[in-house]
């Protein structure tokens, strides 16, 4: 299987979104995936849930009147942020929207919660750290603000809350106290997009390249280019980063060679891959696949386990 990600020897799996407003409001905002399911958030201002083994949408949440830009979902809620400004919490077994929260004046960007803790990020600067009592009892608790420009992702675990921004930085802030710690600098652009996971973090730019961090110190790591416009989207692993970008390209490169300072530039993107026709504007993936959402209203299916044969 780890040749089929380096050959990129994959079965491709399309699901038309068919968003339901007009040709401008088309396309794939954010999306996460299990086993049976896959949710997506579409500029069409809906949630669609699609069965991964028939590609059936069985369910359509419609409450935002602005595209559905971030979501994330558990066993017993998914929780949504808009261009219209709002965050909405809906059931996960009926679909019924639970609560709206309002509290952010421009887009909310992005989101992430585990447990009672919930936190969002604005185009207003500002992050947002809420309780969740109950999901239709959610309170506000704090404000992280320093950020100049709007902050277009916010990931957090037990120890960092992690921060990217327009402003050209990214911001850890300690979780318990909610204290700024560092600042880490280097892209010469708006950040678009990050991945946080133990002791590393990795950022996409406007400024086309990506970036991978030591937590603990701030120092980049490594620099990597290839792509060759924004990089919106990106996640890693252990063995691989993902990324995404607005010319429609998924990069997949080798993230153990990439810590290694002696791994050539060269050698360090084992495989793009082509096949959406707009922006890539998020993906998730696991040991076996990837799947991705476009702003040409499809999400791709890669499949690295069975690939179809030549010839097929």
């Amino acid at each position: 299987m780890e040749l089929n990600w380096k050959t990129a020897h994959y079965t491709l799996t399309r699901i038309e979104c068919h968003s339901h407003i007009d040709k401008k409001s088309k396309g794939v905002c954010c999306l996460q995936y299990d086993k049976k399911k896959i949710v997506s958030g579409l500029r069409d201002n809906t949630i669609k849930i699609w069965m991964k083994d028939d590609l059936s949408s069985t369910r359509v949440l419609e409450g935002h009147k602005g595209s559905v830009l971030c979501l994330q979902y558990d066993e017993r809620f998914i929780i949504t942020g808009s261009s219209d400004t709002t965050i909405r919490v809906w059931d996960m077994d009926t679909g019924q929207m639970l609560n709206t929260l309002e509290h952010h004046t421009k887009h909310v960007l992005h989101l992430c919660f585990h447990a009672s803790t919930l936190v969002t990020s604005s185009g207003d600067h500002t992050i947002a750290v809420w309780v969740i009592r109950a999901p239709n009892d959610i309170v506000l608790r704090r404000m992280l603000l320093g950020h100049t420009g709007p902050v277009n992702v916010v990931l957090f675990d037990d120890r960092y809350i992690v921060s990217a921004s327009g402003d050209r930085t990214i911001k850890v802030w300690r979780t318990f106290s909610r204290e700024c710690v560092r600042t880490l600098l280097g892209h010469n652009r708006g950040i678009a997009s990050l991945h946080y996971r133990g002791s590393h973090v990795v950022s996409g730019s406007s400024d086309n390249t990506i970036r991978i961090w030591d937590i603990e110190s701030g120092a980049c790591l490594r620099l990597l280019k290839g792509h060759d416009d924004l990089v919106r989207c990106i996640v890693f692993d252990d063995k691989r980063i993902v990324s995404g970008d607005y010319v429609g390209a998924i990069k997949v490169w080798d993230f153990q060679a990439a810590l290694d300072p002696r791994s050539p530039e060269e050698s360090l993107c084992s495989t793009t891959l082509m096949e959406h026709t707009g922006r890539v504007l998020r993906l998730q993936f696991d040991d076996f696949q990837i799947v991705s959402g476009s702003k040409d209203d499809t999400i791709l299916i890669w499949d690295f386990l069975d690939p179809v044969s030549p010839g097929e």
